[in-house]
Formats: structure tokens, C-alpha cells, sequence
């Protein structure tokens, strides 16, 4: 569902007019900034199937900071997979690789731990990797990666509309103070219903994510 149907589904449940952008006024601007607020709620709620994505690294030889490209410094990581050598990493204290990089001299050798090290210019998170890479290496970093806000129309939303509709018309309702019959309340009580059934369905394709075990 595109950016402007989202905000034409909030504006048919106010009872507005629907609009051909975004744009096309105040109170559609308003709407507008009403799901993106929906959208940011809604997508920090779970890990959603539809926003797990694969960023990869390719080291080189005796580099151990990266980029992580498009990251924007909006993600969960899952797991982080050596696919040179087919082993997981793990993560490694900024302490601890602070003093194997600033303190000791620290080994090359193949990647086999992690740890975040700032942003860069773009605003995209950068890693360091221990040892220092003696050549080329493929590391995959599986993210839950969030979206940016929403600018133009026909930009398209990944996760169940139905959960971020709902509560962008409470957002939207509370502010206005009514919705001709139906309180606010009452609307971030079915948004907050739709949000757990939503996760619910996409919580069956990870099971193994809504398991605890104890040790």
C-alpha cells in the first residue's frame, strides 16, 4: 500500500475528502505526518518478516573498520555470518576491541568478532572486526531494518497496513477530537488489537523467536 492510500484510508475514517497527494493541503500534510509517526510505532513493535534483509561487508586486507551501507543507524542485528569461512561471529565489547586495536597489537587473521564503532558522514553505522582481515572476506550482516519516513506518494509500505491505519487515525482522532461517533480511546484500543494480531501472524513464520528457554 502506497503512502498516499495509507493517508487516504485515515482521511475516509475521518470523514474527509480524499486528496490526490499528500501535499494537496494542510490537513493532508498532517495525516501524512500522523502514519509516518504510525509506521515508526508500528515497525519498532516486532521484527518483521518483510524488513529482514542482508547487509554485506567485503573486507580487505589489514582493514578492520567498514561501513554498513544504507544502514542509517535504524536496524536490529539478527546474526552476523562469516560466508568465507561459514562461521558465525560474535559480538565483542567497544572496551574490549578498544584495547586490542589502541592498547596491544592486534593479530591478523580471519574475522570472528564485531563490535559497532560510530556513524559515518551518511549517517550509516560502521563496525570494526577482530582480527584484523589478512585479505578478502564476505560478511553478512542479517538486520531487521527499519524504513525511513515516508516523502513521496507512491512509496510503498512493507508491513501489515492494517495495524499502521489504525493507529495513524487515533493519532489523528485525539488531535482533532473527535471521528463522528467513535472516541479516541476507543480507536487506540482496536489499533492496539490489530498491532498484536498483525505480529501474531508474523510471529508464526519465527516460532522459535517467541520460545524461551531456560538454562
Amino acid at each position: 500500500m502506497t503512502y498516499l492510500q495509507l493517508v487516504n484510508n485515515v482521511m475516509r475514517r475521518l470523514r474527509e475528502n480524499e486528496v490526490s497527494t499528500v501535499n494537496e493541503n494542510a490537513y493532508s500534510k498532517l495525516i501524512g505526518e500522523y502514519v509516518n509517526d504510525a509506521k515508526r510505532t508500528v515497525e519498532d513493535s516486532w521484527d518483521w518478516t518483510a524488513l529482514r534483509s542482508t547487509i554485506t561487508v567485503t573486507t580487505s586486507d589489514s582493514s578492520y573498520n567498514y561501513t554498513l551501507t544504507d544502514s542509517q543507524n535504524r536496524f536490529k542485528v539478527l546474526n552476523v555470518i562469516n560466508q568465507t569461512s561459514n562461521a558465525f561471529m560474535t559480538y565483542r565489547g567497544s572496551n574490549s576491541m578498544d584495547k586490542a586495536y589502541l592498547v596491544d597489537t592486534a593479530p591478523e587473521g580471519t574475522p570472528t568478532y564485531y563490535t559497532f564503532k560510530g556513524v559515518d558522514a551518511s549517517g550509516d553505522n560502521k563496525v570494526d572486526l577482530y582480527p584484523k582481515p589478512d585479505g578478502v572476506y564476505s560478511i553478512d550482516f542479517n538486520v531487521v531494518l527499519r524504513t525511513a519516513d515516508f516523502t513521496a506518494d507512491a512509496q510503498t509500505l512493507a508491513i501489515p497496513p492494517s495495524a499502521v491505519i489504525q493507529l495513524a487515525t487515533a493519532l489523528s482522532a485525539r488531535e482533532r477530537g473527535e471521528t463522528g461517533g467513535t472516541s479516541a480511546a476507543e480507536l487506540f484500543a482496536l489499533a492496539d488489537t490489530t498491532l498484536a494480531d498483525a505480529i501474531a501472524i508474523d510471529a508464526s513464520y519465527h516460532p522459535e523467536e517467541t520460545i524461551w528457554n531456560v538454562v
